[in-house]
């Protein structure tokens, strides 16, 4: 989604293109950030016509932002299901973001702060035990390129928490495995160091001797033709191929738990923070803009003070 398929048949969608062009333009916003603001405004302008409300910049009131919140709170999803907090969230942060742009630059509008955010529950983490992470490491069969392309895929992500998007555009020549490090661009275009275990080092240096291939990407499907016209980008592994060989492997060692290239991030953060990592340096690493954001796992590490304390302080007593 790009700015340029947004509505603008009134002043509001006027505005709302212009924003969405901002935040294209100057605040390097993915494609996908633009798409979900596009829809949670979009959402909104289609509600006023609904309610045969001119759509202006007057109309985004207090009035009509309860009204509006009360229409989200009864509205169903696709499969006829309430809206969660957390989706009526975005929508309400996606207008207190579009509000502040305009005061930005000038416009008298309704002050943000007045839409409150629904109160949502604390996020539930979900991560590997030490025994889960070893089994999982350890279930792909390593007699075929396959497993061991999948094995150092397996290693690379519990040792950098990169998200799954990173680690399908990574490029051969943008490791160095002596150093064990290289650079990722993560979300809104920052650039970060990622850090190699030495035994993901190894594995992946294992995967590479295996290839005979002199294709870009360092991760490649194995299986099929190579289109000989664009062979790089056509033989990269997606994310949903690699979202589907981490199932594989969890259902195969029979972890309970719904594992995903996102939950061997958790693992990652909360195995440092558990080892005594501060929260500012693995902010660093997980490449989170807001430090709130990485606060997400501090009620894991407090459970765990909480366990050795009972386990170790008098006995239990």
């Amino acid at each position: 989604m790009t700015a340029q398929k947004v509505k603008k048949d009134s002043e509001l969608e006027m505005k709302i293109y212009s924003y969405l062009q901002y935040l294209e333009v100057e605040k390097g916003a993915s494609p996908l950030t633009i798409r979900n603001y596009n829809h949670y405004l979009n959402r909104f302008t289609n509600w006023l016509e609904e309610q045969n409300l001119k759509k202006t910049l007057s109309n985004i009131n207090p009035q009509t932002m309860r009204d509006y919140r009360i229409y989200l709170s009864r509205l169903l999803d696709a499969k006829g299901n309430p809206l969660t907090k957390r989706t009526q969230g975005y929508h309400a942060i996606a207008i207190r973001s579009f509000l502040k742009w305009l005061i930005k630059n000038d416009y008298k509008v309704m002050s943000p702060d007045k839409i409150d955010l629904p109160k949502i529950e604390d996020r539930q983490i979900k991560f590997l035990t030490g025994d889960q992470i070893d089994r999982l490491l350890s279930a792909p069969s390593l007699s075929k390129i396959t497993g061991k392309r999948d094995k150092a895929i397996l290693e690379v992500l519990f040792s950098t928490g990169l998200r799954v998007s990173e680690l399908v555009k990574l490029d051969r020549e943008r490791l160095d495995l002596q150093r064990r490090e290289f650079n990722v661009i993560g979300k809104g275009g920052r650039s970060r160091v990622v850090f190699l275990s030495k035994r993901a080092a190894d594995w992946v240096e294992n995967y590479l001797k295996a290839r005979s291939d002199r294709l870009r990407p360092l991760f490649i499907r194995h299986k099929g033709k190579m289109d000989v016209s664009h062979p790089d980008e056509k033989m990269r592994l997606t994310p949903r191929s690699v979202q589907r060989m981490v199932k594989k492997y969890a259902r195969k060692v029979k972890i309970a738990v719904d594992v995903t290239p996102h939950v061997l991030r958790h693992s990652f953060a909360t195995d440092l923070l558990i080892a005594g990592a501060d929260l500012r340096s693995v902010q660093e690493m997980l490449g989170h803009k807001n430090i709130v954001t990485t606060q997400v796992y501090t009620h894991v590490t407090d459970k765990h003070l909480k366990d050795i304390h009972e386990t170790f302080h008098a006995k239990g007593r």
